[in-house]
């Protein structure tokens, strides 16, 4: 299995970047659930045939849709070690939680955090957001609310983010009980970010209507374009108006890493709390998101909730208080902290932070070769390593719908699609640590081809 998997990696290139699951392959798994033992080599040779020659393909340099990281073998083995480990990273006195609490550590210096800022690995952004909304209601109401709930609260909380944010802020204000209408959504400027303006007025307007503005979400890295707030300027904001300043930096904040980058994260150490994701740009498997927050203690009142069955001690199994149970939703809790932990110890920060700029430079290199083709588009800024373009032609949201269709039916390049000023766009993501010039000139050809094509083949239907 380990060599399969070690020859998977090595030879990645020679295989398509996704394919679509025969209807044959996908019946197989509407078999019944098994009674009797299976062979472990035939349930392996399986895996082989039917799995994963069928997956999205994000290992793969040519996979460029949506934001998904490539993964290492160096984080597989860590994988595999902590898995043969199964230790539950819940709470008790063991190493492994030793290990997170490095992380911690290690993240709080990156963004420049205080000593008692604390931190969590989490699945991914999207719980490390709900974390930070529920750390600022317990800040704003008070740890009372953990009783009583929002439905004897007075206040009514109303949050801030941009158009441009991921939809999981809208998603984790609903989660917090909150209702997503307490959520003011700010339009975005030519480049991206949050129009500064418009979320003053917003916020003067729901203060003089007898609202509560508690919550600011800033975003280092949109989802569509890549964009990344002024950050310095939404928390001069938050400060002034006492907002909990939140970064969604899901995959953006890690180009700290990079000095040539860091600069467009200008803001970020004042936030109030940080959510992101290591299984992006920082290349570990998946899943491993983080949250970061400033005040370590308004954490653990969030979070923290005595029990019999989980009590503390001094020593034995039952010391080590607090847990990371205190700082979070779950008791139960894979060793995803030794994957991340192996990753940052094998390849350095610095390292990392050279290929996050890589993936930039590539994004960049595909941004020139646009420019230069008649044929082709640019939709939107490249920020960071997010390209938006088109096919020039007639009915061009339905051309390029169905060239993103061929590109990844094709298994030469998988991008995505998004709309950017009401205009389908074929999205290009440079993400894996992979992917270099050589595909994004495999990605042009195709397009070209295939726009072509598509192109004759609409034409054709006209007629």
């Amino acid at each position: 299995m380990l060599d399969d998997m070690l020859d998977y990696t090595q030879h990645i290139r020679e295989r398509p970047v996704w394919q679509p699951i025969p209807q044959a392959i996908r019946d197989t798994f509407r078999e019944p659930l098994p009674l009797d033992p299976t062979d472990l080599a035939m349930v392996h040779d399986r895996f082989m045939r039917d799995i994963l020659p069928y997956s999205a393909g994000n290992a793969h340099p040519g996979f460029m849709g949506w934001v998904n990281g490539g993964g290492t073998p160096v984080g597989m083995l860590a994988e595999m070690l902590a898995a043969g480990l199964n230790t539950n990273l819940g709470g008790r006195d063991q190493i492994p939680i030793e290990i997170e609490r490095q992380l911690v550590r290690w993240v709080r210096d990156i963004f420049g955090f205080p000593e008692g800022a604390s931190g969590l690995l989490v699945t991914g952004t999207s719980v490390a957001n709900l974390i930070a909304i529920l750390v600022a209601r317990t800040a704003r109401l008070g740890i009372g609310v953990r009783q009583t709930g929002l439905a004897n609260v007075e206040e009514k909380l109303v949050g801030y983010t941009s158009s441009a944010a991921h939809l999981c802020i809208a998603k984790a204000i609903d989660m917090a009980g909150l209702g997503r209408e307490a959520l003011r959504v700010i339009g975005v400027d030519s480049a991206g970010q949050m129009d500064l303006a418009a979320l003053r007025s917003a916020v003067e307007r729901d203060r003089a209507e007898g609202l509560t503005p508690f919550f600011l979400a800033g975003t280092a890295g949109t989802v569509d374009i890549g964009a990344v707030d002024d950050l310095s300027a939404l928390a001069d904001i938050a400060q002034s108006e006492g907002l909990w300043f939140h970064v969604d930096g899901a995959y953006g904040a890690l180009a700290i890493l990079s000095p040539e980058l860091a600069p467009r994260l200008a803001g970020i150490e004042r936030a109030d709390s940080i959510a992101f994701d290591f299984h992006k740009w920082g290349q570990v498997p998946y899943d491993a998101g983080f949250i970061l927050v400033r005040d370590g203690a308004a954490h653990q009142s969030t979070f923290d909730f005595p029990a019999a069955y989980l009590r503390r001690e001094t020593r034995g199994l039952a010391a080590g208080s607090p847990w990371p149970c205190d700082l979070g939703p779950d008791l139960s809790r894979g060793f995803r902290a030794l994957k991340t932990w192996v990753t940052l110890q094998v390849y350095g920060v610095r390292r990392l932070g050279e290929m996050i700029a890589h993936t930039c430079a590539v994004a960049q290199y595909l941004k020139r070769c646009i420019e230069q083709e008649p044929q082709l588009e640019l939709l939107a800024p490249v920020s960071l390593n997010i390209v938006c373009f088109r096919f020039r032609g007639d009915y061009a949201d339905e051309l390029n719908r169905r060239i993103a269709v061929a590109l990844q039916e094709s298994g030469i390049a998988a991008p995505s699609t998004t709309i950017v000023n009401d205009a389908i766009a074929i999205r290009a993501a440079i993400v894996n640590h992979r992917t270099g010039f050589m595909d994004i000139d495999a990605l042009i050809a195709a397009t070209l081809a295939f726009g072509q094509r598509v192109r004759q083949e609409m034409n054709k239907d006209v007629d």
